[in-house]
């Protein structure tokens, strides 16, 4: 009699753990710089706010788009862990550009060649997630790495504003700092991370990228791509929360704790939810995601106090937990397992030119309508993703989340 199949956090193999601490420390690194970015551009390098919304939305799109191509690569070669370290890798060295940046443009360049190393890293680090976690626990093992990825996402605002305060707020000091996780994160998957053996006789996709290839994915992943895009354009780049506490009157060496706030509650909610959804139908979780987020916006929008802002902060957080880690999931999902890097490449691709277009918009509004019309807009776009997604699930009830 074959022993019982483990389920749960327990159940998650090691190298996926290896993943997550990569992501932890990588995350620290990035949020160290990101927490107090926004406010950099703005009161030391005077960008405006239209430009900050473009800057993060053009950093992210280029991310997005690298994804694809990373992803395919992977897939291609049958070897995904050296594309991450090449991808985390170029992600350290854009580090040090940070502290002796002097114009809005070498921010702009640095972020562009961080976000290149995201986007060569992200497709391969899932896909390789997918190829190590069994069906019956990935949720689990998605919602960890992405637990694990948000612990370093509130840490590294920690971080920063303790070595605001012992650097004498000395900003560029900070970003100096950052160097030492990126390097650690890279050091860690190097040495921790066991890829498994290619499956011999696994169809590779052909050279070039051919749309058969892509269209054949069907019409489940098709459903998930447009669903990431319909979420992304209700949520916005975090550089707007950051810029709406400081609007309301938070002092800039206590910035970062609007990170912190955001971040603490994603890690806390990711992991039980991607657990959770191992048993039950992703998307109504997703759903309560979405409702959660029209309330951040709300409370965002309407509650111009330093307590509301960091209320409609723990609720984006709130939402983040319940939605990134399942469409992960979902995208895993419904790809063949020998496109499942494409796959995961096309739905950061989707996603990332859609938040280039909602950080864009937001920026607009901001800057011509206040910051009141920035949040009013993202709750009506989410209000109309999830009427969308309920109406979906109606249609297409899932008895179970699909395992391919």
């Amino acid at each position: 009699m074959s022993a019982p199949l483990r389920t749960g956090l327990k159940a998650v193999p090691r190298s996926v753990w290896a993943i997550g601490f990569v992501s932890m420390f990588m995350d620290i690194s990035s949020e160290m710089i990101h927490a107090l970015l926004p406010v950099f551009l703005v009161t030391e390098l005077g960008a405006s706010v239209a430009l900050v919304g473009l800057l993060e939305g053009v950093a992210e799109a280029t991310a997005s788009i690298t994804k694809v191509f990373s992803g395919w690569l992977s897939d291609r070669l049958g070897h995904r862990k050296w594309l991450a370290v090449a991808g985390y890798g170029l992600g350290a060295l854009t580090k040090p550009v940070f502290p002796i940046a002097v114009t809005p443009w070498e921010v702009f360049g640095a972020r562009f060649a961080d976000r290149i190393g995201k986007g060569l890293r992200g497709a391969p680090r899932d896909a390789l997630v997918a190829d190590i976690a069994p069906p019956p626990i990935r949720g689990a093992a998605f919602g960890l790495r992405q637990s694990l990825d948000t612990i370093g996402a509130f840490a590294g605002p920690l971080v920063a504003m303790a070595l605001m305060m012992v650097l004498a707020g000395n900003i560029r000091a900070v970003f100096a700092w950052a160097v030492v996780p990126a390097v650690l994160a890279v050091l860690v998957l190097i040495f921790a991370v066991r890829e498994p053996r290619p499956v011999e006789g696994l169809r590779r996709p052909r050279l070039p990228i051919r749309w058969g290839d892509v269209l054949a994915m069907g019409g489940g992943f098709w459903a998930v791509i447009g669903l990431g895009a319909v979420f992304t354009m209700a949520r916005f780049s975090e550089a707007f929360l950051v810029l709406r506490a400081q609007d309301v009157g938070l002092a800039i060496a206590l910035v970062p704790v609007v990170m912190v706030v955001m971040n603490l509650v994603y890690s806390a909610v990711a992991a039980p939810a991607g657990s959770l959804s191992d048993r039950m139908d992703r998307r109504w979780l997703l759903v309560l995601g979405l409702a959660v987020l029209i309330s951040a916006d709300v409370v965002l929008a309407l509650v111009a106090t330093v307590p509301g802002v960091l209320i409609g902060v723990a609720l984006w957080g709130l939402h983040m937990g319940l939605s990134q880690g399942l469409l992960a999931a979902l995208v895993a999902d419904t790809a063949p397992s020998h496109l499942r890097g494409t796959a995961f490449g096309l739905f950061n691709l989707a996603s990332g030119v859609t938040l280039l277009a909602a950080s864009v918009v937001a920026g607009l509004l901001w800057s011509r309508m206040g910051p009141e019309a920035t949040f009013i807009a993202g709750a009506v776009f989410a209000l109309l993703a999830t009427i969308w997604l309920v109406s979906m699930t109606l249609r297409h009830p899932a008895r179970r989340n699909a395992t391919p």
